[in-house]
């Protein structure tokens, strides 16, 4: 952790929260009545920039997006529920999660339709990346996700090193 970031004080997973509603219209859809991916996605950057906003407490961008899986298609008519929250935090990068769901609007009944993990970095008043507070999980499912989220990073991490060392020759 840096200097700059053990000055801020944590905040709580519960702080970064974000929950959003959309209607899913025919100007959404595909031929089979179905959201369009993109449509979806771009719900999804929403939410998970209002949460890292949240935590940070200034603007953020979305650096990456690290695989987004649908797993069932929400229907026209049907509302898209996505929820989102940090799950892990660097110096200024930030793990966002987000879960969709549809939701029918005459029985309440929900189906789980896609998940993601987005990237978003925090930014200064001079445009250029700044220090986060640190995350403090506080629930079980908090350090699940906030373990998996660090297991990732390492990860991702790794596969930069060795790109980079394949791509200056320097491997060892």
């Amino acid at each position: 952790m840096s200097d700059s970031q053990t000055q801020l004080s944590p905040k709580a997973v519960s702080a970064s929260r974000s929950e959003m509603l959309q209607l899913v219209l025919p100007s959404d859809a595909n031929t089979l009545g179905n959201s369009l991916g993109g449509v979806v996605m771009h719900h999804m950057d929403i939410v998970a920039a209002i949460a890292a906003q949240r935590h940070a407490g200034r603007a953020c961008v979305t650096a990456s997006v690290d695989r987004i899986d649908f797993k069932k298609p929400v229907r026209v008519g049907e509302l898209l529920v996505l929820k989102a929250s940090v799950n892990f935090v660097g110096r200024s990068s930030m793990e966002v999660g987000v879960r969709c769901a549809a939701e029918d609007p005459r029985s309440g009944v929900r189906r789980h339709t896609a998940s993601a993990y987005f990237t978003f970095v925090a930014l200064g008043d001079d445009l250029k990346p700044t220090a986060v507070p640190p995350l403090l999980p506080q629930t079980e499912d908090d350090r699940r996700r906030y373990d998996g989220a660090k297991r990732r990073r390492e990860a991702w991490l790794q596969t930069r090193r060795l790109n980079q060392e394949a791509r200056t020759g320097d491997a060892t």
